[in-house]
């Protein structure tokens, strides 16, 4: 695993993102797990969550985008710290955009977008915090598609958490990339965040014990991409 990887997955358990506990998730679902990108509130996490999107992003898509696009509300402080963590770690200047739940309908900067307009040809890439079901990507896509003649490169979140979508057999990650046909990655998988951290001390914890790990594995019993 790259070492970008796993301090990611120590930073999410000690900024408190990433619990392990029973939560009833907006399906219904019971999961042992929760994350919460909301957490992120000081300027020093911020810093660091734009620098492994930007490492991760860097990876995976290189360098050949123009416009990092981040939905309301969650995406739109990520997409900008990680404007600002792409143009420090690799020289590149890069732009933000997001959109508006609603329109703005005066002003200088009127319409349905903060940040950059985007512009034909733009080369864009999505960020988000987490995808379940990815219905934001509903919403997202074609207001993005219908502002300019773009293409979207692919999507980052910060968590893949490989439990089926909305169709129910494959995660939300490859239905999106099924369905609006660009690719989809994540700065880590829950496969990743259980090797690294079962059985293992962090902040002077084990935070996946045997007892946790069982109800991992049976969560994804149920629930997880076959």
């Amino acid at each position: 695993m790259e070492s970008y990887k796993s301090e990611f997955i120590e930073f999410m358990v000690e900024s408190n993102v990433l619990k392990f506990g029973e939560f009833t998730l907006k399906s219904g679902r019971k999961s042992p797990f929760f994350m919460n990108a909301g957490a992120y509130v000081t300027g020093s996490q911020l810093q660091r969550l734009g620098e492994y999107y930007a490492k991760a992003i860097h990876a995976q898509y290189g360098d050949d985008f123009d416009v990092l696009f981040g939905p309301a509300y969650k995406g739109i402080p990520i997409s900008v710290v990680t404007a600002i963590a792409y143009s420090n770690l690799y020289g590149r200047e890069v732009r933000y955009c997001s959109d508006r739940k609603e329109e703005k309908d005066h002003g200088a900067d009127k319409g349905s977008f903060l940040g950059s307009k985007l512009r034909d040809g733009d080369r864009v890439v999505m960020i988000e915090d987490v995808t379940t079901s990815g219905k934001s990507m509903e919403e997202t896509v074609p207001k993005v598609r219908g502002a300019a003649d773009v293409e979207i490169v692919g999507l980052m979140v910060s968590l893949n958490r490989m439990e089926v979508g909305k169709g129910g057999e494959k995660c939300a990650l490859d239905e999106i990339k099924d369905l609006y046909g660009f690719e989809t990655s994540a700065i880590v998988s829950m496969d990743e965040v259980v090797e690294h951290l079962y059985n293992r001390e962090c902040q002077g914890k084990v935070v996946i014990d045997d007892t946790l790990k069982a109800a991992i594995d049976a969560y994804y019993e149920q629930y997880g991409v076959k």
